[in-house]
């Protein structure tokens, strides 16, 4: 890890970014007693913030083929997380969206991954915790910025 220099390149940082968001993963798997695959779990993530697209949006936004979305689409309706209704402008499009139940997962889910984040932070010194924060948020803001500036749907995921 790189530790020493005031100002890290930013090569460096993502080398460390990158460790831990393996970690983060890690982490996240331990808490996780979910249902679902880490690709349903995205999709329930772009439902969230992109109610009512269609399966082809959905596929976009994933990076995937309308065949494989509907099959994720199709598991996550069996478990009741993901709703399919009809379309306001055409009757034959299909409008996804997440279930109340899918909505209350998400809620249990984040609350399951921040106590497993908290009993590490709670490890970490004061002013590291501050500093992390800090450069977290100022992260999101540039990511969110980039990922909405190359994404015409405006969908992101965790």
């Amino acid at each position: 890890m790189v530790t020493s220099s005031s100002h890290p390149r930013p090569d460096q940082v993502a080398r460390v970014t990158s460790e831990a968001a393996e970690l983060l993963e890690v982490l996240w798997g331990r808490a996780s007693t979910a249902p679902v695959s880490a690709s349903q779990i995205r999709v329930l993530f772009i439902l969230e913030h992109n109610d009512g697209i269609n399966l082809r949006m959905l596929a976009d936004a994933l990076g995937s083929t309308p065949p494989s979305t509907s099959r994720l689409c199709d598991r996550l309706e069996a478990v009741g997380f993901v709703e399919r209704r009809a379309g306001a402008a055409s009757r034959r499009e299909l409008c996804l969206g997440l279930s109340r139940r899918g909505r209350s997962f998400l809620v249990d889910l984040r609350a399951r991954r921040e106590r497993a984040l908290g009993s590490v932070l709670e490890q970490m010194p004061d002013a590291k915790r501050t500093a992390l924060l800090e450069g977290l948020e100022a992260f999101c803001v540039a990511a969110a910025t980039q990922i909405h500036e190359g994404d015409a749907t405006g969908a992101w995921s965790a």
